[in-house]
């Protein structure tokens, strides 16, 4: 007993995975350069180690080193590139928040000014 549905998902599957071979291979050129990139950027985060500058240079050169890392890891692995708006709305989002969250706390204080 097998109902007419089937066949339309059969067709749909068949339509939706029509991905060529050649378009799979450039993205798995894709990710072999982003995890290349990576593991360069790892032996440079260990070569600062080893410099011979203060802490604050060293840990801001880390710092620096892990953002474009972690940037690389957002854009590619996690499909966040093509999502380039939304993420500008949310950190513009996130920043008014921090902003108006750090300004209640001075309200409250000038209010209670002179109490005690």
């Amino acid at each position: 007993m097998d109902l007419p549905i089937s066949n339309s998902l059969f067709i749909i599957g068949i339509l939706m995975s029509s991905d060529s071979d050649h378009s799979i291979e450039h993205h798995i050129q894709t990710y072999i350069r982003v995890f290349i990139a990576l593991g360069v950027l790892t032996i440079i985060t260990v070569a600062v180690s080893y410099l011979d500058v203060s802490f604050i240079e060293a840990f801001f050169l880390a710092i620096a080193i892990a953002s474009v890392k972690g940037s690389l890891v957002l854009g590619f692995f996690m499909h966040l590139i093509s999502e380039r708006a939304a993420i500008i709305w949310i950190l513009v989002a996130t920043t008014v928040a921090f902003i108006i969250l750090m300004f209640i706390p001075l309200i409250s204080v000038t209010d209670s000014t002179g109490l005690y």
